[in-house]
């Protein structure tokens, strides 16, 4: 098919390369413009952006499709179909329909749970069991379209939003390069009205740990915010990010150490610091952090303070 490709982050890319390899025509790419990044500040283009051009694809980067004249080129291109993928962009009317078989975007969870911009994430920090990649039919409403396909995974119980994003990135790939193939055959199906949740912009107010929770929230916390924005604490005075954890037994003072393991005290139960990162340096497992900076049992951890 002659495909538009839509998509700007890393998630995208595995996408952009399935469909290569499966045969199908890329008409053209659409990703978010350069910006800033790194210490020079320099215009830095995204990996979508870096991986079209090394397969020698064109790409665009409006900053708006509300335009008469970016609607008219978009339309030229006469596409099969575009494929939207962590995208960026509200996609008006005109656009959506200028395809022959309109816009298909891959939705990380099954919907109508998690609609939104940060669905991985509140998926592991809400505790659900599974999650899974929708392809679903775009219309004119917050990822409110018909679902073509659909695929559910489980959520390890130690799985970080990093770890999830990826599987669900190599899923997606898979699912859309199904979902051209069996065009023809969907039935596309509205979404039900029940069990709606909308999974909001992560915001990093959230980040900071509170140590009178119970232990399954922290974990969830910590494992959601994962790699980004990070969940933190404070360690003597020291702000220090929290990568990686799982939950522990033990009890005592929330934030307390409570043994050579980095094993913490919540409101109740306890959580083990499976991987921090200090300000400035590389993130570590708990054991390479503990000899550089050894926490004794009985020390409190304190995200309080700043």
């Amino acid at each position: 098919m002659r495909v538009i490709f839509m998509g700007t982050p890393e998630f995208s890319v595995p996408v952009l390369d399935a469909l290569v390899q499966a045969g199908h025509e890329i008409a053209a790419v659409y990703c978010q413009p350069p910006r800033p990044a790194g210490r020079g500040k320099k215009d830095r283009p995204t990996p979508v952006h870096a991986r079209a051009e090394a397969l020698g694809l064109p790409v665009r980067h409006p900053t708006s499709l509300k335009s008469s004249e970016e609607q008219e080129a978009f339309a030229e291109l006469k596409a099969d179909v575009a494929v939207v993928v962590a995208y960026g962009l509200i996609l008006p009317q005109p656009i959506l329909d200028a395809p022959r078989h309109g816009c298909l975007n891959i939705h990380a969870s099954l919907l109508p749970r998690w609609r939104g911009a940060a669905p991985i994430h509140r998926a592991i920090m809400a505790g659900d069991a599974e999650t899974g990649i929708c392809i679903m039919q775009m219309e004119a409403g917050l990822d409110t379209g018909p679902v073509l396909l659909r695929q559910a995974t489980p959520i390890g119980p130690e799985e970080t939003t990093a770890q999830l994003h990826d599987r669900l990135s190599a899923m997606g790939a898979d699912l859309i390069v199904q979902a051209l193939d069996r065009l023809p055959e969907l039935t596309p199906e509205p979404q039900p009205e029940v069990g709606v949740t909308y999974a909001a912009k992560i915001d990093k107010a959230e980040a900071r740990v509170d140590w009178s929770r119970p232990a399954v929230d922290v974990d969830r916390q910590i494992r959601g915010l994962s790699p980004f924005p990070g969940a933190w604490t404070q360690i003597e005075g020291e702000r220090v990010k929290l990568l990686a954890s799982r939950l522990s037994d033990g009890q005592g003072v929330p934030g307390e150490v409570l043994d050579d393991a980095l094993r913490v005290a919540c409101g109740t139960g306890a959580v083990e610091l499976l991987r921090l990162q200090r300000a400035g340096k590389a993130a570590q497992d708990g054991e390479t952090f503990l000899r550089g900076w050894p926490i004794p049992a009985g020390t409190r951890l304190d995200s309080e303070t700043s």
